[in-house]
């Protein structure tokens, strides 16, 4: 019988934790190192500067009028609401991605510019004018829209003017077309619903707030579209 005070299996489990527990030790501060990497990477994301209230009245003035004369004042007014994050410019239905100008609007212009920055880095965008159609959109929708589409026989193709009017017409047709977006835009402003409609169409012009290239005026476009309202309201 041993007379030891000890009890050797307690003295095992005690030496076989003190072994032990440098690597217990590590394999927390692992675990805490990459929960602490899993939640810094999501906010690794450049944000983009926000506008402050105060600076929301002198960007409204900076938003020049539609070309196009009449119609509803909740969609005219949504119009320039995506011009201010889209194309905020003094001469917005000439300008091109990336912020150089064109003096031929007889049609779109389909210049390629390379994109700098962003989830489309390297690609290049033929978005333009005030609404940034890229040209493939563009066609389409002029297709559907255009009020005075040009073409020779009907085996020629038609040419649409980008003119400012019809970058307007078209773009308010579209706007107004409750089959093609399955609800009624017009409506919907009525009924106050600026965030509900921003996040609809952000798959269409992505800087809207809810689309993947947001922008310093994203944020305060609700605000940015109250104040445009009231203006078109007024008129």
């Amino acid at each position: 019988m041993d007379s030891s005070p000890f009890d050797k299996s307690s003295l095992g489990r005690n030496t076989f934790l003190t072994q032990q527990r440098p690597l217990l030790v590590n394999l927390f501060t692992g675990m805490l190192l990459i929960g602490s990497v899993l939640w810094i990477l999501p906010n690794l994301e450049t944000k983009q500067p926000t506008v402050t209230p105060s600076e929301t009245t002198s960007i409204t003035n900076n938003i020049v009028p539609l070309v196009m004369k009449g119609g509803d004042p909740y969609l005219r007014a949504f119009m320039r609401t995506i011009s201010a994050s889209e194309s905020y410019d003094a001469s917005p239905y000439t300008i091109l991605y990336g912020g150089k100008h064109i003096s031929d609007l007889s049609r779109h212009p389909e210049i390629c510019v390379t994109i700098p920055v962003g989830v489309n880095k390297g690609n290049c965008s033929t978005a333009a004018g005030r609404y940034q159609f890229i040209n493939t959109t563009w066609y389409e929708r002029a297709q559907q829209y255009h009020p005075n589409p040009s073409g020779g026989w009907f085996w020629q193709k038609k040419s649409y003017s980008f003119e400012p009017q019809y970058q307007d017409a078209v773009v308010y047709a579209w706007l107004n077309d409750s089959q093609f977006w399955g609800v009624d835009i017009s409506q919907m402003l009525q009924e106050g619903k600026i965030h509900e409609v921003l996040r609809l169409l952000s798959g269409t012009w992505t800087s809207l707030g809810y689309g993947i290239e947001t922008n310093s005026m994203s944020s305060s476009l609700p605000s940015i579209y109250k104040t445009l309202l009231r203006e078109e309201l007024d008129q």
